[in-house]
Order: structure tokens, then sequence, then C-alpha cells
């Protein structure tokens, strides 16, 4: 089923709403990504997934979609899933440490696949990895 295009493809497979992101993020189309998101987040359900694996791209723009869509998606008792296969993709999202507040599969059949884990788990822990970073050098006394 098909859902009218805020600016990027918007399915419902196997019952998700499936956002599909283009081969690059950037402030030029992060906003209709978000649109996407949240044109998605009308649909019931307990997840909603991206389909990033045609990626290649996605810089500090697209990282603030994701990551407004995880934060209404976690006050809604929602998850938001990550299908990622392009490795420069997934290094920015283990730098971010996104990928520790955002489940990221290798595939959308595994996003799909797996089940909605329970939501308020993983509140605040983007703030809790940042915080425990230290940097490059530093060391504890």
């Amino acid at each position: 089923m098909r859902m009218t295009e805020p600016g990027f493809p918007v399915q419902v497979i196997r019952g998700v709403p499936v956002v599909t992101a283009p081969q690059e993020i950037d402030i030029t189309n992060a906003s209709r990504l978000r649109a996407a998101l949240l044109h998605a987040a009308t649909r019931p359900g307990a997840a909603l997934a991206v389909d990033m694996t045609r990626t290649r791209f996605c810089d500090s723009a697209g990282l603030h979609a994701l990551i407004g869509a995880h934060k209404r998606a976690q006050a809604e008792g929602r998850q938001i899933r990550l299908a990622v296969t392009g490795a420069q993709v997934r290094r920015i999202l283990a730098l971010t440490a996104l990928d520790r507040l955002i489940p990221v599969y290798t595939s959308l059949d595994q996003a799909l696949a797996h089940p909605p884990a329970a939501t308020g788990t993983r509140a605040g822990a983007c703030e809790q990895v940042v915080s425990n970073r230290r940097a490059p050098g530093r060391q504890d006394r």
C-alpha cells in the first residue's frame, strides 16, 4: 500500500510504515525526509522503518531529522528502525552514537522482522553515551 508522498516514498510493508530515503541526505532535502517521517508516523503501529539501503551520505541535517523522528516515536511509545547498508552512513551513525539510540539493521527485511523493543529503556542513551566519551588523548586520573 502506497501513501501520498510528502517528498520521499512512504509504504506500508507487513503493517509497518516504511520511509524510503534517497541516496544522499543533506541540508537540501532533510526537511522533506522529516516531513515523510512525520507523515509515516500518522499510521498506526508500534514501529516505523526508514529504508536507507540506497543511502550513501547523510549529513548533520539528516541525522537531526532522524533524531527528531526518534524522539517523537518514543514519546508515542513507538520505535524507529533504520535499514542501512552503506559503510559511510553506518560509520556516521556509530561516531555520533545514534546506532545506540536507534536500532540499525543490515536490511529492510531484518528491520521489519524484529518485534518492537520496549521504548523508554533507551531514553537518554544518546546523552549517556556522549557524556561517557572522553576527548582524544585525555586520561582519567
